[in-house]
């Protein structure tokens, strides 16, 4: 947790690290990992802990939360495609300005 969140982000200090595509996208996996993982603990210790050490156990998630999990991801990422799809990063305008010009008929 503390290394994708404390240290691995200390690679942004190189600016090769910040231009670069494939050195970036590693590292801002692990750190999504990091915050995911921080949060998890978070949530899981809160859940597992009782007032009362007779309820105490460890929480082991069941199929249904693995599925819900994996089910979030999918929704997320349909979204983000379909709205990469209807509305692109890139304005058309832009693209059209860099096109060769077309002899008029």
């Amino acid at each position: 947790m503390v290394s994708c969140n404390v240290l691995v982000p200390q690679l942004f200090w190189f600016k090769k690290a910040r231009t670069s595509f494939w050195i970036m996208m590693p590292v801002c996996l692990l750190v999504n990992v990091g915050m995911w993982f921080e949060r998890f603990v978070i949530v899981v210790t809160s859940l597992s802990r009782d007032f009362l050490p007779s309820s105490w156990g460890h929480y082991t998630p069941t199929i249904v939360d693995v599925m819900m999990l994996i089910g979030s991801f999918g929704l997320f990422l349909t979204l983000f495609l379909l709205f990469l799809r209807f509305l692109p990063m890139v304005a058309m305008a832009e693209v059209k300005s860099v096109l060769p010009e077309q002899p008029q008929r």
